[in-house]
């Protein structure tokens, strides 16, 4: 009998027959990416966190970006949140960068700014579940310790042949049960890192290269023409959208700009005045600062985005309204939590990408 044992019993494949394969693979195939030649925990969680998410190409530059801004973990935690933040400008889900930095802060305060080498510690850090556990252990510590991303899934699913939708319970205690076996004592980074870079290169979501997989002649997806179906996902929700009016008042060579501090997307990033409204449609009269820009100062350049996130697309529109003066009515009327900035000190901020996007092409 294979070592696939129930999942697949009528290959021939062995665990380290498939495991040397892979590692061999990888040897002579992995990208060259500059956190491949460390073990330094910092840099890996680093890497982890940024690329959570996150297209390789996409991370790869903010990764290059704080690893020159904060060489290691002492100088990350004496970091200010806003300076972080603009530092991981664009590049989305905010809390993995509040996070990161409440990691640092709590690794230099507890732990001397020496990362933790059991799984049990290092889960209970901010910001770090199972999977960059598992990346950290295996590619810093040598701790047979599976990680399991999207890349696992699909190539698990299609060479055991593990039909269950991967969301369920059921299916991921397979996949990590299955996960644990194949995992090798030695090397344990290496392999982790071969197969979701085999799965980012070869067993791709769409097309893979199943003709010139080494695993071709073992896969049951390749073997029953199940490439397509597998890994088993149920479909997606629809994503929520969301109507903002965005008021982009500026007085001579200053802008209001405001903090959002609503637990909403976004937190702690700089934005505009905003009225979020059902539908697009938007009554100027409802709203008391609204109403006294609308009766007092012109609107200009009136422009909208629609700016999508995972799970909500927003539909942005921007009212540009330069005003003359700054009168104590208009300021009671703004919110609290924001000022006129300088146009350097609106360059320093940290903000949405939609935001960002804005204030280059306006």
């Amino acid at each position: 009998m294979s070592f696939y044992g129930q999942y697949y019993q009528e290959l021939t494949l062995e665990k380290s027959t498939f495991q040397k394969i892979l590692l061999t693979w990888y040897k002579g195939n992995k990208r060259p990416l500059p956190w491949r030649l460390t073990k330094d925990p910092y840099r890996i969680w680093l890497s982890e966190i940024i690329l959570q998410q996150t297209r390789i190409s996409q991370g790869l530059p903010y990764y290059l970006k704080f690893i020159k801004a904060y060489e290691n973990i002492h100088a990350l935690a004496e970091a200010s949140e806003a300076e972080v933040l603009r530092h991981w400008q664009g590049l989305g889900y905010y809390s993995r960068a509040r996070n990161m930095l409440k990691c640092a802060k709590l690794i230099v305060d507890r732990y001397e700014g020496q990362f933790p080498d059991k799984e049990q510690d290092l889960l209970k850090l901010p910001g770090i579940g199972k999977y960059t556990t598992a990346a950290i252990a295996s590619i810093s510590f040598e701790r047979p310790v599976p990680v399991i991303d999207g890349n696992v899934y699909r190539v698990l699913s299609r060479i055991f042949g593990i039909m269950e939708d991967i969301q369920t319970s059921e299916a991921q205690k397979k996949f990590q049960k299955l996960a644990e076996e194949l995992i090798p004592d030695k090397k344990p980074g290496d392999y982790n890192q071969a197969i979701m870079e085999f799965g980012a290169l070869f067993c791709k979501p769409r097309n893979p290269a199943c003709k010139q997989c080494l695993f071709s002649a073992h896969c049951f997806a390749n073997i029953s023409g199940k490439q397509n179906e597998l890994p088993s996902i149920s479909p997606k929700i629809k994503p929520r959208e969301r109507y903002f009016h965005y008021w982009v008042i500026r007085y001579e060579d200053l802008l209001f700009m405001k903090k959002r501090n609503n637990k909403d997307i976004w937190q702690g990033l700089y934005d505009f005045p905003l009225i979020e409204t059902q539908n697009q449609g938007f009554d100027f009269s409802r709203d008391k600062m609204t109403n006294y820009l609308v009766k007092n100062y012109p609107l200009k350049n009136t422009r909208t985005f629609r700016h999508i996130l995972t799970h909500q697309v927003i539909c942005a529109t921007f009212y540009h309204c330069p005003v003359d003066s700054l009168d104590e009515e208009m300021l009671n009327l703004l919110p609290e939590e924001g000022g006129f900035r300088t146009p350097e000190e609106t360059e320093r901020l940290p903000k949405p990408g939609l935001i960002d996007k804005y204030l280059k092409e306006e």
